[in-house]
């Protein structure tokens, strides 16, 4: 089967309520990109993993709609416009999109990733380059952490150097588990991983399935109460901010934390929402994130 896409630019005012539109009408799939890309006129939408944007389209904005082969651009293109109240005659190009196996295509984009001294993160089509790693098998998904980011790269490479064995850790904002599986990996025990976002929940648990990792799950308020040798977040710079007495008071005296999710220019910040509690300093620096890590008093 082959198919076509049609490619409409408008304001941001309409653009999302079209991609819903079109959608919701026989579209396979919607995209909305910056009409202005590559332009000086380019704006950048910034947003931060597990919050939504200020802004979901730009002040040029081009949906893209995916079309099945015997649907007509234009009565689809018009049905869409005339169900979010667009009276305006919207002009649009079409362009060919030739067959392929999508999801060789897309297993293509992720390669396994090496992380500190023997880590390896490694998707389910892979083979581990290093059978004497500690391999951590993830497949990209809904929830945030992969490895591929310098936040959960950086919060792995301090878990490899410091968790001993039979220690227990936290890790709160588990997103997809991946440094909770690790901590299991790096003989941590027990380990218990808390995200706000149920859906975080349930694919961690998988994944911690996938890797046979012992790691308890579960929402804020189904925590139990007590101390933990090591507590890890990788979360974002006011959340940690927010969160600082409640996470310096699950951290055991003398036991210690690692915070990442900040940037260098907010580390200062973060580094005083703890010093009551904790010594803490930047641990480490990559690509303008820092990793903050200290000891509890």
């Amino acid at each position: 089967m082959s198919y076509r896409e049609l490619i409409a630019e408008l304001d941001r005012e309409h653009a999302e309520a079209l991609s819903d539109a079109l959608l919701e009408i026989g579209a396979l799939s919607v995209s909305v990109e910056n009409a202005d890309a590559d332009t000086p006129d380019k704006q950048p939408l910034f947003g931060e993993p597990g919050l939504v944007p200020e802004k979901s389209a730009w002040n040029r904005s081009r949906v893209v709609a995916l079309l099945a082969e015997d649907a007509d651009p234009a009565v689809l293109l018009a049905a869409a416009a005339n169900e979010i109240g667009l009276n305006e005659s919207l002009k649009y190009t079409l362009r060919e999109v030739e067959e392929q196996d999508w999801v060789r295509l897309t297993q293509s984009q992720f390669d396994p990733i090496s992380i500190g001294e023997r880590i390896w993160v490694v998707p389910s089509w892979h083979d581990a380059p290093d059978p004497d790693a500690l391999v951590l098998e993830l497949d990209p998904g809904l929830a945030f952490g992969t490895g591929s980011h310098p936040t959960t790269r950086l919060c792995m490479e301090w878990l490899e150097q410091n968790v001993t064995t039979g220690e227990s850790v936290l890790d709160y904002g588990c997103g997809s588990g991946i440094l909770a599986i690790l901590a299991k990996k790096c003989g941590a025990n027990p380990v218990l991983g808390i995200d706000i976002d149920s859906q975080a929940v349930e694919s961690a648990r998988q994944n911690s399935e996938r890797n046979h990792a012992d790691v308890t799950y579960g929402l804020p308020d189904e925590y139990p109460a007590g101390k933990f040798d090591i507590v890890v977040a990788n979360i974002l710079s006011n959340p940690l901010k927010l969160m600082a007495s409640m996470l310096a008071s699950k951290v055991k005296p003398g036991g210690k934390i690692a915070l990442s999710g900040v940037l260098v220019r907010q580390a200062d910040e973060v580094a005083a929402a703890y010093a009551r509690w904790i010594d803490i300093a930047v641990w480490r620096e990559h690509e303008g994130w820092v990793c903050l890590a200290g000891t509890r008093r």
